[in-house]
């Protein structure tokens, strides 16, 4: 009796592991639901613009009970030319956010992205909004017990250098290795931002780290002890993204960015963050 009822038991979760199987399998060869092209006309009609970006100053932050951030900022600029809503969703991962735009669950990738070929291959990308490089963020002489900062990149030669995670900074420093003839020892930060890594730079718990310029800049103004100084790239052209389906809404948001240049609010929003 005892084993008829241990047979029933393994007989049950046979089905039910073979029915798990089954649907699984059904799960993977089921064909995904078609994505729609998202234009420009489909924004208009809906009246929202949906943007992604990253939190931080360059982005987006909370600053007591008011909203600020470059990429926020030039937002509302393009919303008042443009009378659509704009709806703001946060990503610190860049490849994630790409992600967001290639399922449509965005419109735009509003960050200061590098061009490069490879990149112009898969997105469009507006004019360029700023023009960036990367530099080195290393701790002051008075902040470093005396060592003064490195100056010249072959003395990059056996470093750990921290980035954040899809940081462009990771290929730039690949190819520095080689023209240096050194290795470069390079941590990709999961949790990171550019900013965060400035403070740990700051307080000794790591001694280097690499982020754009812009983004430096804004972390010097609280941070006195590092220094931003050493150039890792050239000086890079960096612009908004938008899926290759989405030129129309291209063309708005070149023409957007002209007015706002035009009228002089881009100027003041620059210089608010970065002067």
């Amino acid at each position: 009796m005892k084993s008829r009822k241990l047979i029933g038991v393994y007989t049950g979760l046979l089905i039910i592991a073979v029915a798990t199987m089954i649907m699984l399998w059904r799960l993977k060869t089921m064909p995904k639901a078609e994505v729609f092209p998202r234009d420009y006309p489909e924004i208009k009609e809906e009246g929202i613009l949906r943007l992604v970006t990253e939190y931080n100053q360059s982005g987006y932050y909370v600053a007591g009970d008011t909203i600020e951030g470059f990429q926020y900022e030039l937002s509302q600029a393009i919303a008042q030319l443009s009378g659509l809503e704009i709806q703001i969703f946060l990503e610190m991962s860049l490849a994630e956010s790409f992600d967001m735009l290639e399922e449509n669950n965005c419109d735009a990738v509003a960050r200061n992205i590098p061009i490069t070929s490879e990149i112009k291959e898969k997105y469009l990308f507006t004019e360029p909004i700023v023009l960036d490089k990367q530099v080195l963020i290393q701790r002051t002489e008075a902040a470093n017990n005396g060592l003064k900062p490195i100056r010249n990149q072959l003395d990059l030669a056996g470093k750990t250098l921290y980035i954040p995670k899809d940081s462009p900074a990771q290929l730039r420093l690949q190819n520095l290795g080689h023209e240096i003839g050194d290795t470069i020892y390079v941590i990709e930060d999961e949790l990171y931002s550019g900013e965060q890594l400035a403070i740990m730079v700051a307080k000794g718990d790591i001694d280097y780290a690499v982020c754009d310029q812009q983004t430096a800049v804004l972390s010097q103004k609280q941070l006195p002890e590092i220094d931003i100084k050493t150039d890792i790239s050239f000086t890079q052209l960096q612009s908004w993204a938008v899926r290759k389906d989405s030129p129309i809404l291209l063309d708005s948001l070149n023409s957007w960015l002209e007015q706002i240049r035009k009228n002089g609010t881009f100027d003041k929003i620059y210089k608010k963050y970065y002067k």
